[in-house]
């Protein structure tokens, strides 16, 4: 059973900087796609950034040029560098990993809430 937990989050004044971490507990077979989303309060949780393959990288419109995401295959862990943060950015952040197909798996972590002050 894969477990994905997410660590990182916190309170942060606009126009600063937070990284979050998602380490993934167990083995994720085959990963098709990692990502993270977010959801803010009273709005539907939204795409903010995928890695597909490793290698292929796509970023919401409203985080492009400031949001980063990438992976550390050795330590199992999916990484969000957030940078010029906006109060807009304020929501809980979610980790997914998803496989497709026959033997297909998606699975989410608990959340981390970010905060971003004006």
């Amino acid at each position: 059973q894969v477990r994905l937990v997410e660590s990182g989050g916190g309170l942060v004044q606009a126009g600063g900087s937070l990284r979050l971490s998602c380490t993934a507990f167990g083995t994720l077979f085959s990963v098709n796609v990692m990502g993270w989303y977010r959801q803010a309060p009273g709005k539907q949780r939204e795409l903010v950034a995928t890695l597909t393959g490793d290698v292929v990288t796509n970023y919401a419109d409203s985080v492009k040029g400031r949001f980063t995401i990438s992976r550390d295959k050795a330590d199992n862990t999916l990484y969000l560098q957030m940078n010029s943060l906006k109060p807009e950015d304020t929501a809980v952040y979610y980790c997914n990993a998803r496989r497709y197909g026959r033997l297909g798996y998606d699975h989410w972590g608990q959340g981390t809430q970010v905060t971003v002050s004006s």
